[in-house]
């Protein structure tokens, strides 16, 4: 039956293509929890390589997680879908309206998704595996992490009075409320969230050296937002029984 003129058209659900352990899905997967937004979640499992199967490429044709399909729209990178998602969906702003602040959360999202990151993904793990040795991608892997951690007080001491030299993770130091860049959650968290995550599960990183990380990622665990996002917790993780 066609529906009344006037009626009023439920929205469709979001779609996200996603990997249980991508640290990029894993950012999308709490911008949408903490935006309180339904989605449909569509495993893409990379160790099989099905990020290059031509029915995923049609959706994103740059063979990354996460991509997120949003009726006509089709956002294959996990900042990019976090600004649409400010955009569309202003419930629980990401971003604070104070220019500094705001600066600042841009910044520790860039530092985190193209300086660190990247520098430890899943080709780049491979390749070090292939051309240098096993067992060699850890230590790669936790210099880039504690190198990117120090590299956060430089856009920190753009913003703020604190003198060049001190330790690194000053840059939430200087501004951490309970969270980041204050008490509440914010683009920023976003972000620290997935990357401290895996710094703690992953790759054996000392944060007795990063004492305000290590405060920020056990007020992440505590979040319902940022609990069901986590990668165990997810339909693609492997059966932990």
């Amino acid at each position: 039956m066609a529906e009344a003129a006037g009626a009023a058209v439920a929205p469709a659900k979001l779609g996200l293509y996603s990997y249980w352990r991508s640290s990029c899905s894993h950012r999308v997967r709490i911008a949408l929890n903490l935006k309180g937004l339904e989605y449909e979640y569509k495993a893409v499992n990379l160790l099989k390589g099905e990020h290059s199967d031509p029915e995923f490429m049609k959706v994103n044709p740059m063979k990354f997680v996460p991509a997120l399909v949003d009726g006509d729209a089709v956002i294959g990178d996990s900042y990019a879908i976090a600004l649409y998602l400010e955009d569309k969906y202003p419930e629980h702003p990401l971003l604070p309206q104070d220019l500094k602040m705001k600066a600042l959360n841009l910044q520790i999202a860039s530092i985190v998704c193209s300086g660190i990151q990247p520098l430890h993904n899943l080709t780049v793990l491979r390749f070090i595996e292939k051309k240098v040795g096993t067992g060699e991608s850890i230590p790669w892997t936790q210099q880039q992490i504690d190198r990117g951690f120090a590299d956060l007080l430089l856009c920190h001491t753009m913003l703020t009075s604190f003198p060049n030299g001190v330790a690194a993770e000053n840059l939430v130091k200087g501004c951490a409320g309970k969270y980041a860049t204050g008490d509440e959650v914010r683009l920023a968290d976003i972000f620290l969230a997935p990357q401290i995550y895996a710094a703690v599960t992953r790759f054996q990183i000392n944060m007795l050296n990063y004492p305000t990380l290590a405060r920020l990622h056990e007020e992440y665990m505590k979040h319902p937002a940022f609990q069901a996002a986590l990668p165990d917790r997810q339909p693609d993780a492997p059966s932990s029984t």
